[in-house]
């Protein structure tokens, strides 16, 4: 057996039927704990995120926190995930999708309740906070062990997975298939049985460059980053995706019909059916957490660091990462794909949404091309500086914040974003999905835990502010907002 059908084998192991009932009925569990508020109270969430606090302590803003999080979560998995998951489990696989976003917002916010809740102020004065410490202090020092669990696989996760490997590679392939298309490219030399051209060796170049210029700078810089990064990536991918889906809406009913008939195995042949089911369900969910990242336990250390008092309101904000995430980008992402037919023309990877967006409106293909490489490269690039944050918290917690530790991961985690491009596709998702799962287990169990914890801080800051304790300052900022105007 090969290093790659090992990586194979064992990522469908933790993502099978057990990972997959865990995920939903933790969502389900804190929804309904929760009364389902952080699906209610979207609005008011997302007012939140854009609303920050004064005179609260944190090493950035709520708004910083969040995009830091959607930096991590917008990246290739709504581009390429989406369609390898539509190819993988079919249609049906978006619908499951969607299905674990609506109990992951839940997650999501349970998630930033207790990031700030058990978060921990280092002598230095910064903030470190997620899964290991509300493992630790919320279920108690005797499961720490289970808190360095997570860290350990948080650290693996970062540098040889999701945060650098299926990145960067997402980015380079977007590129060379445009360089492709206009006969640009050529081979420079072969690695790993593939090859590698020019255009793919300067791309990577550029690409760890810019890592390397602002990760040295930690949270504070990567939020600066990230905070004009974001919002513009994210409206330039939408108002795209938009533009494919208006001219393709004949298509619409039948795109929603295969959807849903994918979704539970309609489709397959008589006695087909309830593999069909599974693959779908297992794909469309497995997928989904890599985009959203709902019960992974990642977002929850950005939130640790927002400025911010109350940790139910730092929690609604974190929610809002699902909901755009999933719920908006990649709905977006699948639709098109469907409607336009792409996933019916034989392609893999990020070729499959290429095609929609290329030949999915009035523009030349290349057009579409190059508008889908930038938005790739974008969010790729966003989710390398996020997760770097991420996983070097992991390891700050791993190693009791050795800084010469520290500094030597920083430097593999770029090594990790130089060689990922010239690794075999199949191989580099494989171990990203697995390094979530064994991620996502310590904290899933954290969550079912310290699930009443949060019921009670929800209903608790819900008396506040329905009876006048607490005055969010939405009214506030909303007067002085006016006021501004009016001069």
């Amino acid at each position: 057996m090969s290093i790659g059908e090992l990586i194979s084998y064992l990522d469908g192991l933790v993502w099978g039927t057990v990972m997959m009932v865990l995920i939903i009925v933790v969502g389900i569990l804190l929804s309904v704990r929760t009364k389902f508020h952080p699906q209610k109270r979207l609005g008011l969430s997302l007012r939140y995120a854009v609303t920050n606090e004064e005179g609260a302590e944190g090493d950035v803003s709520s708004f910083g926190a969040l995009t830091t999080a959607l930096a991590a979560t917008v990246g290739t998995g709504n581009i390429v995930g989406v369609s390898t998951a539509i190819m993988a489990g079919g249609p049906g696989a978006l619908f499951w999708m969607e299905f674990a976003a609506f109990f992951g917002i839940a997650t999501k916010y349970a998630e930033g309740v207790l990031a700030v809740k058990y978060r921990h102020v280092k002598e230095d004065g910064s903030i470190l906070g997620g899964p290991f410490y509300y493992i630790e202090k919320g279920m108690g020092p005797s499961w720490k062990w289970l808190a360095k669990m997570f860290a350990l696989f948080g650290a693996l996760a970062g540098a040889l997975g999701i945060g650098t490997s299926t990145q960067v590679n997402g980015i380079v392939n977007a590129i060379t298939k445009v360089a492709d298309t206009i006969g640009a490219d050529k081979v420079a030399f072969t690695a790993f049985g593939q090859d590698a051209t020019w255009v793919k060796v300067i791309a990577t170049i550029i690409i760890t460059a810019g890592t390397i210029a602002v990760i040295v700078g930690g949270i504070e810089r990567i939020a600066q980053v990230t905070e004009k990064i974001v919002p513009a990536m994210m409206v330039l991918y939408v108002v795209s995706a938009l533009l494919v889906f208006f001219y393709n809406i004949g298509n619409l009913p039948h795109a929603i019909v295969e959807v849903v008939a994918g979704a539970f195995g309609l489709r397959a042949a008589a006695g087909g059916a309830m593999g069909a089911f599974l693959l779908a369900l297992q794909k469309g969910v497995a997928r989904g957490i890599f985009s959203n990242e709902a019960g992974l336990g990642s977002a929850p250390i950005a939130a640790a660091a927002a400025q911010t008092k109350e940790c139910v309101r730092q929690g609604m904000v974190s929610s809002t990462g699902t909901f755009l995430d999933t719920i908006v980008i990649c709905t977006m992402t699948g639709l098109c794909v469907v409607m336009t037919g792409a996933n019916e023309q034989g392609l893999e990877g990020v070729e499959v949404t290429m095609w929609a967006f290329g030949n999915g409106f009035v523009w030349p293909e290349i057009v579409g091309f190059i508008i889908l490489a930038t938005c790739l490269a974008l969010f790729a690039f966003s989710t390398i500086l996020g997760w770097d944050y991420y996983a070097e918290r992991c390891f700050d917690y791993l190693t009791n914040g050795n800084k010469g530790a520290l500094k030597a991961y920083r430097w593999l985690y770029v090594a990790a974003v130089a060689i990922g491009p010239f690794l075999p596709l199949a191989v580099v998702w494989d171990f990203a999905d697995l390094m979530n799962g064994l991620m996502a287990f310590p904290n899933l169990v954290a969550l079912f835990a310290l699930s009443g914890v949060v019921a009670k801080e929800t209903f608790e800051f819900w008396r506040r502010k329905t009876s006048g304790e607490y005055d969010d300052g939405l009214e506030a900022a909303k007067a002085a907002k006016a006021a501004a105007k009016g001069k």
